[in-house]
């Protein structure tokens, strides 16, 4: 007998009668038939829990039921079903929730399309009552960063079922996040990840689950996941300590704790121009240096400024005397090009990572170059940066998003605490491009890609080299502790050249096209209502 594509885990335990039948009802209209659902029953004590999961074996041969004689809990139970199943690849629907009738159809052609992926996860909404359809979470494709500061892929989970044995199962451990758990596993050695944009999953809302009522309905759980984050970093070489933000659920945060300190080298293109701070003239490259010397704590960095030949004598005098020993000024004497200006200051520095800043921004995350030394030496990383904020707090750059081949701040504006959609804003991500107002990336990568393209002498040099790293295998990290305070636009012109526009769109519009830290079924960083009901009308039609 051949072996069926996917393999449906399902542990069951006192499931009401009600929601039980709309769970199996809701496997059996599948639109692709090559499924087998393994049922597990946890030692429920209901009667009708029993008599249900019977009945439905008996009605369709590719349902089939285990009970255990003790109850074990939800990872006993899921290892079970997991020893159960012969499917190429099995998928996770807890037993009081329901799949959208072309959840395994839609999986399996973008798994045929994709046949080296070993993980698959779709969007996913709630189902509150009656059979009422809310809060879709229409979510990013594959976001490695993300993942270990939320376990936004959630339902539903399809992994290939050698690799899930292969990583151990669910581990006890860490009952309660097992799910997450293994999903961090299996993506530690996966050969790709594909992400299925479309609600196919539809999470039931109860009194006592997560979904109602987020951590305080189980603390243990959101702890567990703590520690699975923590052991995933481990196991990867990240040098951070995980810890669970209290006030918003789901969210984690990770701490750098850095075993060693490589030299930084912070490249600052200047021009000694002066500003209103705080209601007070300041030079503004001074009270960058001054506030890079006062508030960091980080030891091993050296300051690279690049400074225009009609800079004000007093001011440089003033920058030599706050940089003392760990600055190196270089002088620049042509036509402004911030890409030459930045090359010239990385030809001139030594660090082992190259961090670019601009000269009105000012420190207000003491560990910043920590936070970004952490996530630039992983080796699949190409450029990190962070959440900057304007000078009365609102959002100046929170990750670049791009729309019809452009780049844009599509947090601009919002007051500094905003969450975004889906704590979007709060958690780590894999944006294309971050700002590089502050970026870091390795010096390596910075000389094998040649630094940053003079082509783009004003705006989107950034962009355009996050995006040659991107197309050389690396991700561009976006950190949300990473703050740090922008004056923006103070020393040149917002606008942007057509001709700059004309060539970055020539250049990555197919990279560019289809945001994948966004999605296609949201609209101005919000779920479009239309879409929602578009895509769960089947699951209506269908019944309950």
């Amino acid at each position: 007998m051949a072996h069926p594509r996917f393999s449906i885990l399902t542990p069951v335990y006192e499931t009401p009668r009600r929601v039980l039948a709309q769970m199996l009802r809701s496997v059996r209209r599948q639109s692709f038939g090559d499924w087998e659902l393994c049922l597990v029953d946890d030692a429920s004590s209901a009667p009708h829990v029993a008599a249900a999961l019977a009945a439905a074996a008996r009605e369709d041969p590719r349902i089939r039921v285990q009970r255990r004689e003790r109850n074990g809990g939800i990872v006993a139970a899921s290892n079970d079903a997991l020893a159960m199943a012969g499917g190429e690849f099995v998928a996770l629907l807890d037993h009081d929730d329901e799949l959208h009738p072309d959840a395994l159809a839609q999986v399996h052609q973008a798994l045929t399309t994709t046949p080296e992926a070993d993980y698959a996860y779709t969007d996913e909404d709630k189902i509150v009552g009656p059979g009422i359809h809310l809060r879709p979470f229409f979510k990013p494709d594959w976001s490695p960063e993300r993942l270990r500061t939320q376990m936004y892929t959630g339902h539903l989970s399809v992994l290939r079922r050698s690799l899930a044995v292969e990583v151990g199962g669910f581990d006890p451990e860490f009952e309660g996040s097992q799910d997450w758990d293994l999903v961090l596993k299996v993506s530690e050695r996966a050969r790709a990840v594909v992400h299925v944009p479309g609600v196919l999953y539809h999470w039931r809302v109860s009194a006592t689950s997560t979904a109602a009522r987020g951590q305080e309905a189980k603390p243990w759980a959101f702890e567990a996941g703590a520690r699975a984050v923590q052991a995933h970093c481990e196991r990867i070489g990240l040098q951070a300590a995980v810890e669970l933000d209290r006030g918003h659920t789901g969210v984690y945060h990770l701490q750098p704790r850095l075993r060693a300190e490589p030299l930084v080298s912070i490249v600052i293109p200047t021009a000694c121009q002066a500003r209103e701070v705080r209601g007070q003239r300041q030079v503004l490259v001074n009270n960058c240096l001054r506030s890079i010397r006062e508030h960091s704590s980080y030891e091993n960095y050296e300051i690279v400024c690049v400074v225009d030949a009609g800079a004000p004598p007093e001011a440089v005098a003033e920058l030599r005397e706050l940089g003392g020993e760990q600055l190196r000024i270089v002088d620049y004497d042509q036509p402004f090009n911030f890409s030459e200006k930045i090359n010239l200051g990385g030809a001139h520095s030594k660090g082992e990572h190259l961090l670019l800043l601009n000269d009105d921004v000012e420190v207000a995350t003491p560990e910043w170059i920590e936070r970004m030394a952490m996530y630039s030496s992983l080796p699949d990383v190409g450029a990190v940066g962070g959440r900057l904020l304007l000078e009365d707090g609102r959002i100046q750059h929170a990750g670049v998003r791009f729309k019809e081949g452009l780049p844009g701040h599509p947090h601009h504006g919002r007051p500094g605490d905003y969450g975004g959609y889906a704590y979007g804003v709060l958690v780590a991500r894999n944006p294309l491009a971050v700002t590089g107002a502050c970026l870091i990336t390795r010096r390596e990568l910075f000389e094998q890609l040649g630094g940053l393209d003079p082509e783009f002498p004003l705006n989107y040099n950034d962009v355009d080299y996050c995006l040659k790293l991107r197309q050389a295998g690396k991700r561009t990290v976006y950190d949300p502790d990473l703050v740090m305070l922008h004056f923006e636009s103070s020393s040149r012109s917002s606008e942007v050249e057509e001709g700059e526009k004309r060539l970055l769109r020539e250049r990555w519009l197919p990279l560019t096209d289809a945001d994948p830290d966004s999605n296609p079924h949201l609209y101005r960083e919000r779920p479009s209502p239309a879409s929602h009901l578009a895509l769960v009308r089947r699951s209506l039609a269908f019944g309950r």
